[in-house]
Formats: structure tokens, C-alpha cells, sequence
């Protein structure tokens, strides 16, 4: 495993229903982020197609399987620089319809995630919940976890990749005006949390009635902001990852005295009340 690496943000501006216009943006971006050292590039929500669509038909017009024709230019981007990059999409599988994200590496297609929970907002009015519960992806760049937009507003999605051995949890997002705190505040404190690595991705600009902010974001163990985007600027953020942060869960503080255990300090015979429907 590489014990520190570049992580790039795409803080770009999707164009609705330009598939391919808004891949020509991410393989350009790419390149650009891996020349400046990057090793995992990761691109917003939707960034293929745009995210406020207006009906079932608009959906299905812009969805693609996995692997799938971006699926399979991204490989190729992956292959030629040596990197890793995380892209969100419309899936189409037999029929049904995923708000998802694609982890794609330099041997290939890695894997995938579904958005679990879905808003009542564009594309999610259209598409199924997510049917894969909350992977994770073991590479070289250390154990990765995806979520997507909303999924971030659930505290219990990030416990969730963190118990399962997440050192990095990348949330792909569409943040419209409005949600700036989510930005402000939900990426540090789910970093802090689960004393993990947590890097939220935003998108830019003005999609039919809806203005997106960016303001991404990367954040370190204890919650530091590593890197920040700026507000609705196009633009690449960049993070320095180091795994094996995230593993340290026990911190000695003070021996004897002062000690720390993210893991073993847990009481989850107290949390079932988490897990029950409401």
C-alpha cells in the first residue's frame, strides 16, 4: 500500500444531458490533475450527465450500464496515467435506474456504488435506492469507501465503512445553494467521527433552477481541513492521503492517564435503538 498520496477533487460544471461534452471535461481534467502529481482523481454526483432531470424519459435517455461506454474511456485515462478515478453516473442494469459512482484504476473497472438514500430532487424522483450496502474497495491506495450526496446527511453511513475498514470515504456530491453547511460542517465532523480520511466533492454552476456552490472539501483524521474549494469556482482541489492514519484508532495521549480508543471505547450493545425503522 502507498502510504501517502495525491487525492485531486474536480470541482467542475456538468453540462445537463452532454454526456459527451462532460467526459471530454473529465478526461481533460485528469491529465491535468495527474501532472500535478495526483494518484486518485474523483469527479462529482452525476458529472456525466447532469443531475436535474425532469422525468423518467430524460433518465433513461442518459443512462449507461457498468462498464459501459464511460466506464470503459475512463479505464483507458486510468491505464495511460497510472491512476485512479471515481466518477458519478446514471446506471442502467436490466431496466432499472441507479444514481451510482464507479471506481475505475489502472488495471481496470474496481467497482461501484449505488446512492442508498435518495431526496426528493431531480434525477433521485427517477431512480431505484441503492442495492449494494456500503463496499469497500482494497487498493494500493488503501481501503476506499463511496457514498453519494444525501448518504452524507446519514452519520450511519460513514460508521458503517469506518467499522468495515475504510481509510478514505469519498462522498460524490450535488450540493445546491442552500446546503452550504453541509460543506462547512458535515465533512469535518464525519472525518472527526470515525477518525478517518473524508473528501466530499462538489460540483459548480447553474443546472435549469438550481445553482451548485462546490465548495469541496478534504479532511484528515481529526477532522482538519486538508483543502477547500472555492464558491462556484471551477477548479481542481488537491489533498495529501495517508492511509495508515485512519488505522491508528489508539492514541496514548498521556500513558496511563490519557488514552484513546476509537474502537475498543465503543458501546454498541447501547446503539441497537440505530437499527430499528421508525
Amino acid at each position: 500500500m502507498i502510504e501517502k498520496y495525491v487525492l485531486a477533487g474536480g470541482q467542475m460544471e456538468p453540462k445537463i444531458q452532454d454526456k459527451k461534452t462532460n467526459l471530454e471535461s473529465m478526461v481533460s481534467l485528469s491529465y491535468e490533475a495527474a501532472g500535478e502529481g495526483a494518484r486518485l482523481v474523483v469527479f462529482p454526483e452525476c458529472a456525466l450527465t447532469g443531475i436535474v432531470l425532469d422525468s423518467v424519459e430524460e433518465v433513461r435517455s442518459m443512462a449507461e450500464p457498468i462498464p459501459g461506454p464511460a466506464t470503459d474511456e475512463m479505464m483507458k485515462v486510468c491505464k495511460d496515467l497510472g491512476i485512479y478515478v471515481i466518477f458519478g453516473l446514471i446506471e442502467e442494469d436490466n431496466g432499472r435506474y441507479f444514481n451510482s459512482a464507479v471506481l475505475t484504476g489502472p488495471n481496470g473497472q474496481i467497482g461501484k456504488y449505488r446512492k442508498i438514500h435518495l431526496p426528493g430532487m431531480g434525477v433521485d424522483r427517477f431512480v431505484e435506492h441503492g442495492d449494494i450496502p456500503f463496499p469497500i474497495y482494497d487498493t494500493e491506495l488503501g481501503r476506499i469507501g463511496i457514498l453519494i450526496c444525501y448518504d452524507g446527511s446519514f452519520p450511519e453511513s460513514a460508521g458503517v465503512l469506518n467499522l468495515k475498514g475504510a481509510d478514505l470515504i469519498v462522498l460524490i456530491t450535488n450540493w445546491p445553494r442552500g446546503a452550504e453547511r453541509c460543506s462547512k460542517y458535515q465533512v469535518n465532523t464525519r472525518a472527526m467521527d470515525n477518525h478517518l480520511f473524508y473528501a466530499a466533492i462538489n460540483r459548480v454552476g447553474l443546472e435549469r433552477d438550481f445553482f451548485f456552490f462546490g465548495m469541496s472539501k478534504v479532511a484528515d483524521v481529526w477532522g482538519k481541513t486538508l483543502a477547500e474549494g472555492g464558491y462556484g469556482a471551477n477548479e481542481i482541489i488537491y489533498a495529501e492521503v495517508e492511509p495508515l492514519k485512519s488505522r491508528h484508532k489508539r492514541h496514548v495521549l498521556m500513558e496511563g492517564k490519557n488514552i484513546l480508543d476509537f474502537r475498543k471505547d465503543r458501546r454498541p450493545e447501547l446503539y441497537s435503538l440505530l437499527t430499528k425503522s421508525i
